[in-house]
């Protein structure tokens, strides 16, 4: 999930979703959320039974390793997106691709109500997603905690990247290439940003899964336009000296040489089968945790 969160245009949500842990993933958010809020309201009692009643088990390695891959890839991402940008967005184009279908297999329903849903979401989606700021020259540390907050609420939504938010605000480089205090900033806003916005996505899961579900898809489907490799891929910053440049990843060339659509179809499809392998491992790993104990 973090090295997922770093690429603008895939988020970590969409991970969690690939791996069937999606619904536990909001569900532990907003746990945490409500004790969170137990004991800054000062109900410390609780709060503190509210705590115990996380899985930390399933949290704290999640966390851990989403902030340790984001830590310790963001320079090789971001080599990639600046050398083999076409090539990194055809890989996540597959992953993403794959996504979709998990996501329509979930779906209880599939009436016209849920398919127009799909329609305008990823209609907004794809118009919304061809705005992109330059990058930001040294800003504020309020800017990395807000950036933080906005950000962190697209990176639980499968779909839709809060790496895409930072470079449509002109933060994406700037995080990427944080100093610890200023990576410090973004994580709190982050912090206050998850908690306050789990609550809402837990309800509306609880209460409306399947019209949920319609609109992820549709922010799925809308966010190929800065997925399709071309031109560009995703979009990136290149720093020469002082001097930032911001490549915007439009995708209005539509049909690349022979050659380079080959491969990226390639590393398209590539992806998707290995997203499908990965989640039919984690299905039958799954499977094989629930089933009960024999007894002789």
């Amino acid at each position: 999930m973090g090295a997922a969160d770093i690429v603008p245009g895939v988020s970590g949500g969409t991970v969690a979703l690939i791996l069937g842990i999606y619904r536990t993933f909001v569900e532990q958010l907003r746990a945490g959320a409500h004790a969170l809020k137990q004991l800054v309201t000062g109900d410390l009692g609780g709060g503190i039974d509210s705590l115990k009643k996380i899985d930390w088990l399933f949290l704290v390695p999640l966390g851990g390793g989403a902030v340790t891959a984001f830590v310790l890839l963001r320079g090789l991402m971001k080599t990639a997106l600046e050398e083999h940008s076409e090539l990194t967005a055809a890989a996540f184009c597959g992953l993403v691709l794959a996504s979709c279908w998990l996501v329509w297999r979930e779906m209880s329903s599939h009436d016209p109500v849920r398919i127009g849903i799909i329609v305008a979401v990823g209609a907004a989606a794809f118009f919304l997603l061809g705005f992109q700021n330059g990058a930001i020259a040294s800003p504020p540390l309020w800017a990395f905690f807000a950036t933080g907050a906005v950000a962190i609420c697209a990176m639980v939504l499968p779909g839709i990247s809060g790496s895409f938010i930072m470079l449509m605000l002109g933060m994406y480089a700037a995080v990427l290439d944080g100093s610890v205090p200023e990576l410090l900033i973004f994580l709190v806003g982050a912090t206050i940003g998850l908690g306050a916005f789990s609550t809402v996505l837990n309800h509306l899961l609880e209460r409306y899964e399947p019209t949920v579900l319609a609109a992820l898809l549709g922010l799925m489907i809308g966010s190929f336009r800065v997925l399709w490799p071309w031109p560009n891929g995703v979009g990136y910053t290149i720093e020469e000296g002082e001097v930032e440049t911001t490549i915007e990843g439009t995708g209005l060339e539509l049909w690349p040489s022979g050659g380079d659509l080959l491969k990226a179809l390639a590393f398209t499809v590539g992806a998707a089968l290995f997203t499908l392998a990965v989640v039919q491992i984690a299905e039958r790993l799954s499977n094989e945790t629930t089933k009960e104990p024999v007894t002789v």
